[in-house]
């Protein structure tokens, strides 16, 4: 295929375009060819198309002088370029291929040529669209806004044969600074809240004049006011009065603008406050409140108690009104999960008050969600130790159970998993699970008062929560074992800030209970005593503390940060029990027990930092650099040597390093060397320590389409040496080297709501040096891994 085009001298192109390379005589394939069109054609400059006697702008930039050193100069020039209009045409290396699209399409009004120049192209933005004296004036309003006065903007324009270029020079002067703040000194009400306000001012003595800082400080002040009952007042009351006859100084005076209506200088009370549970559209009935505590309730407490309502309204009658309350009032009625919509409506108050207070009148309206719902889940399930398979879940739920906001959620579980072959050739192992688990979570914490902490959290913007919780839940390991899990729960969750939530379960208690093992698997059990251990009957009496950082909530921030710390213990207070009441052990190997069965004893620290770097500033942006860090370690003790099964680390897999499979690594430099270990890895490969890090750069593709490239590392260790397991225990002075690493690209396919993720990795290393096969390994998961 070939593809003649002719160009001019003035419009050299990246490629020849007649299908073959240079003088060499040498032919390509008709694809190459066409690739080399392709390319030709999109990386010409495109200024055959400026019209004739027109010439293309390709841009503009600002130059600053200045008689003095300025400070954050780089900011200011960002701003100044900022107001520079229009934007040339797009451009790399100087070729412009928007624009040679749109060329294709001149005079077409259907055809390839019509398709690229309306999807791929740019009309050519020429040297009379640009309005030169109105962004001069534009340029020099900015450098007002920042304290230059004196300054001046010039401009030039620098042409050649087809284009033209735009320079504007800033000549800056000398920036005016702060020397006086003066605040309003009248005697009136609203001019004494905004003195009180002085010390939290934004404008210091000393600083550059700047009309942001300005802007912000009387959203500053307002926002204060409107937290002392000035319920009318507005940002655009205050007035700045500028003295700049001083030599480079200046002198503000803050004023309250004499057109400010009398609504707006006074603070307002509240005063009759109705709370509507059932509010909808439609509602025009009237009906007589319930009171309670001096609100008025509607309709009846047939669904929601006053009580419950009340402890998550923040507004009071006869109190001042403050915005911050009736903001807070929103957030924790919405999260008591009961509620589709709240919203507060204030008007004057119809009412008279014999001080001469101002009163408002507030109906908090709330429209509930469905309070029972029934839900079936069908789904692929896919755990993180490598068992993936078909599941089936039923839920029900009860958002007012206790009539107080209580949601009650009960789940039934059903599913067959399949282990994926861990890369020895080993089968896979076949899973069974059943599971029914209640919780009942209230709406507050359930605690008594204590002296120095409030358990209402009235500073905090979210409701606090009290969960109890109990649950059953059999797994059968085809041709091993069945282990029966019985669960009770008893925690706290609360927030103080949108970043930081906090968890403390005082009491997570689970009985471990293994039956139905076959001959294979006990004749296992009495030569391995490690695992002997891990997996004998047994209590778990554990008490856990949760504290989370995430900053991704603040979705504007081009950098995030996720923290996590956990801190879990387990038989402490049993133990000092048992000694305490001179229990003996049960047996020389065995430690002390409860109602007969012997409980674990450990204590286990988990931390896990996450770090989101945005690329671009736009903050919809997908371009990203995440990293992740784990670390664990669970140390057992006294009535233990070894972790209970269900509290090891696990490495590799989907959501780990990838290039591995689940449970693939490990415990150190160990390795199954047997078909018979190959099978036992579900069991072997877990360990006391993980130490794991990966690095992740994902890129925007197409709509919901983004593509990734990362590199995985990491391992997990034994606390204590284990003969069947040789090489697994950790040291201090060779675990660095007994990192495995992997790398690899992906694709997710992302609609929001859902995330379908695809991975392709490559193991660098193992553990124990250069792996044993480096064929890829793919991945197929649901949602990012971290």
């Amino acid at each position: 295929m070939l593809i003649h085009y002719r160009r001019s001298a003035a419009e050299p192109c990246a490629a020849p375009l007649d299908g073959r390379a240079g003088n060499s005589g040498s032919r390509l394939g008709a694809w190459a060819a066409t690739a080399l069109a392709l390319l030709g054609l999109s990386a010409c400059s495109g200024l055959k198309y400026v019209p004739e006697g027109q010439k293309l702008y390709t841009g503009s930039k600002v130059i600053i002088k200045s008689p003095e050193k300025i400070t954050n100069e780089a900011a200011l020039q960002t701003e100044l370029e900022s107001v520079i209009r229009p934007k040339p045409n797009a451009s790399f290396l100087g070729l412009r291929p928007k624009l040679y699209f749109w060329g294709l399409g001149q005079g077409k009004t259907k055809g390839l040529g019509h398709f690229l120049a309306d999807k791929f192209g740019e009309a050519p933005v020429l040297l009379k669209d640009v309005k030169i004296a109105a962004t001069s004036g534009l340029i020099t309003n900015r450098l007002y806004n920042n304290g230059f006065f004196k300054g001046t903007v010039t401009n030039e324009v620098k042409t050649q044969e087809k284009t033209a270029q735009v320079n504007y020079t800033a000549n800056t002067g000398r920036v005016y600074t702060i020397q006086e703040i003066h605040f309003p000194d009248r005697d009136t009400l609203v001019d004494k809240d905004i003195r009180a306000t002085q010390a939290g001012t934004l404008l210091k003595v000393g600083d550059a004049y700047n009309l942001n800082t300005f802007t912000a400080e009387r959203v500053r002040i307002d926002n204060a006011l409107k937290n002392s009952g000035y319920f009318y007042f507005n940002p655009d009351y205050i007035l700045f009065q500028v003295d700049s006859t001083l030599n480079n100084k200046i002198n503000v005076y803050l004023r309250v603008k004499a057109k400010a209506p009398d609504k707006a200088t006074k603070p307002y009370w509240l005063e009759r406050i109705r709370l509507n549970t059932n509010y909808v559209l439609t509602d025009t009935t009237t009906r007589q409140p319930i009171l309670y505590k001096k609100y008025e309730y509607y309709p009846d407490e047939e669904i929601f108690k006053a009580k419950a309502i009340t402890n998550a309204t923040f507004l009071y009658p006869d109190s001042l009104y403050r915005r911050r309350r009736r903001d807070q009032t929103i957030s924790r009625l919405m999260s008591l999960n009961t509620f589709k919509f709240v919203e507060i409506r204030l008007r004057p108050s119809a009412a008279g008050d014999s001080a001469g207070r101002a009163r408002l009148d507030a109906d908090v309206l709330m429209t509930q969600l469905k309070k029972k719902s029934l839900r079936a889940d069908l789904q692929l399930v896919s755990k993180s130790n490598g068992f993936t398979g078909p599941g089936l879940t039923l839920s029900f739920r009860n958002r007012s159970a206790l009539r107080g906001g209580e949601q009650l959620l009960v789940n039934a579980v059903a599913s067959t998993e399949t282990q994926s072959g861990n890369g020895n050739g080993a089968l896979g192992l076949t899973s069974y699970e059943f599971g029914l688990n209640a919780q009942l979570v209230f709406p507050r914490l359930v605690a008594p008062n204590l002296p120095l902490f409030d358990i209402k959290l009235p500073n905090s913007d979210f409701q606090p929560r009290t969960t109890i919780g109990a649950g059953y839940r059999t797994v059968t390991r085809a041709n091993y074992f069945r282990e029966d899990f019985f669960n009770l729960n008893y925690g706290y969750t609360f927030k103080t800030k949108i970043t930081n939530e906090q968890e403390i379960r005082p009491v997570d208690i689970t009985y471990v209970r293994l039956a139905d093992t076959t001959k294979a698997f006990n004749d296992l059990l009495k030569t391995r005593r490690y695992l002997r251990s891990a997996f004998e009957q047994q209590f778990i009496l554990a008490s856990s503390y949760r504290y989370t950082y995430n900053q991704q909530v603040l979705e504007q921030r081009r950098q995030q940060i996720y923290f996590s710390g956990q801190v879990e213990g387990s038989g402490n207070v049993a133990s000092l029990i048992a000694q305490a009441t001179g229990q003996s052990r049960n047996l020389p190997d065995k430690g002390y027990t409860v109602l007969g069965q012997q409980f674990s004893q450990y204590l286990k620290f988990d931390l896990e930092l996450r770090e989101y770097y945005r690329i671009s500033q736009n903050p919809t942006s997908g371009n990203r650099i995440v990293a992740r860090l784990q670390a664990g370690i669970g140390m057992p003790y006294g009535n233990s040597v070894v972790l209970p099964y269900p509290k090891q680390y696990g490495i590799g897999g989907p959501n780990s390093v990838r290039a591995f499979a689940a449970r693939g690594i490990g415990p150190g430099t160990y390795r199954p060397q047997t078909t018979e270990q190959s099978l036992n890895q579900f069991y072997d490969q877990v360990g006391d320590i993980r130490l794991e890090g990966n690095v992740e750069y994902r890129q925007d593709l197409v709509p919901y389409v983004k593509g990734a490239l990362f590199v995985d590392a990491g391992n997990i260790w034994l606390a204590n040496a284990d003969p069947e397991r040789p090489g697994g225990e950790f040291k201090a002075s060779s675990f660095l080297n007994q990192l495995a690493v992997g790398y690899g690209a992906g694709l997710r396919i992302d609609v929001q709501f859902f995330v379908i993720r695809f991975d392709y990795a490559l193991p660098l290393k193992a553990p124990y040096g250069t792996p044993d096969s480096t064929t890829g390994r793919f991945n197929l998961a649901i949602g990012y891994p971290f």
